[in-house]
């Protein structure tokens, strides 16, 4: 079984990311696997000032647990203490999980990336699986719901898009790709441009989607602009923008593309970062020194999987 892991920081917890990703185990039947790493303290005094801070974690698990009861009874869940970095503990534990969901602290892009515990940018950077960076809420209200899909031909962007098609069939949605066109620097004589050959490409990009997932009404738009500002203008009614990892104009080093940068600054809606293929299906143990518990054993043992009440979405 594939999990659903999200990742809480015991200093700013995300509930907004815990929500998602409890709901989106309902809605794929996956176990929720919570997982809080602790990342290593050299300040004494401030260890003491503001306690034990594998003691403080122990108590946010076990708060983000009784939510997920409150929302789910269930809800098939593990959880996790781990000492260790949080990017590199949620990192390890990718391989074979159907997706990873972090909250976005919205710090600016070099911040994010540089600061010490920053956690969205590494992971999506070096996840196995899609990860989730619930940055701004869903747009529920839209009818009906909306997943929209960045396109650019590249090998990532396919991937991308059979990810979003089976989101929208999970989530009853209609799916738009997205194909984004810079502008010329000097417009034609007319003013007018053929973007026929964009149009075949965006088809080639997403062809198979009606034949897999017939329940999914598809469209598709090419676009003149920048492509992070027209996602990021199409993410103010959507559920989510999905995009590949790297895609077109990647930067060297840190594996992801430059839209993916943009989109978790700009972004109106939870990104969704997907790599260029599918990890292997195999359960190996993961990787990281840390200890882990479930929720009727201590803290030590290895991470067991257990229901949260009887019935799958009644009360506990």
């Amino acid at each position: 079984m594939s999990d659903i892991l999200v990742g809480i920081d015991p200093r700013d917890v995300s509930v907004r990311a815990l929500v998602w990703a409890a709901d989106e185990a309902v809605r794929r039947g996956a176990r929720l696997r919570l997982v809080v790493a602790v990342p290593p303290l050299d300040d004494g005094p401030a260890r003491t000032r503001r306690g034990s801070p594998r003691a403080r974690a122990e108590s946010v698990l076990t708060n983000a647990e009784d939510l997920v009861r409150e929302l789910h009874g269930g809800l098939w869940t593990a959880t996790e203490l781990v000492d260790g970095p949080p990017a590199t503990v949620l990192r390890d534990r990718t391989a074979g999980a159907a997706l990873a969901v972090v909250g976005s602290r919205h710090l600016a892009r070099a911040t994010e990336v540089l600061a010490e515990g920053s956690v969205a940018v590494p992971l999506a950077a070096g996840a196995d699986c899609p990860v989730v960076v619930i940055r701004e809420p869903e747009h529920t209200a839209v009818h009906p719901p909306l997943i929209v899909v960045g396109v650019d031909g590249s090998e990532d962007c396919r991937t991308a898009v059979a990810f979003a098609a089976t989101e929208a069939s999970l989530r009853e949605a209609r799916l738009l790709a997205v194909w984004v066109r810079p502008r010329p620097p000097l417009p034609r004589g007319d003013g007018t441009e053929d973007l026929g050959g964009s149009h075949r490409l965006l088809a080639e990009s997403v062809v198979g989607c009606a034949e897999r997932h017939p329940d999914v009404r598809l469209d598709q738009v090419v676009l003149r602009g920048r492509p992070v500002e027209e996602l990021t203008r199409a993410s103010r009614e959507a559920l989510a923008v999905v995009v590949g990892r790297e895609g077109r104009g990647g930067y060297s080093g840190t594996r992801l593309g430059s839209t993916v940068h943009g989109l978790l600054d700009h972004a109106a809606c939870p990104v969704i970062i997907v790599p260029p293929s599918e990890p292997a299906a195999t359960e190996g143990a993961p990787s990281g020194a840390g200890r882990s518990r479930s929720r009727d054993g201590p803290v030590g043992r290895p991470a067991r999987s257990h229901p949260i009440g009887s019935e799958l979405g009644g009360a506990a």
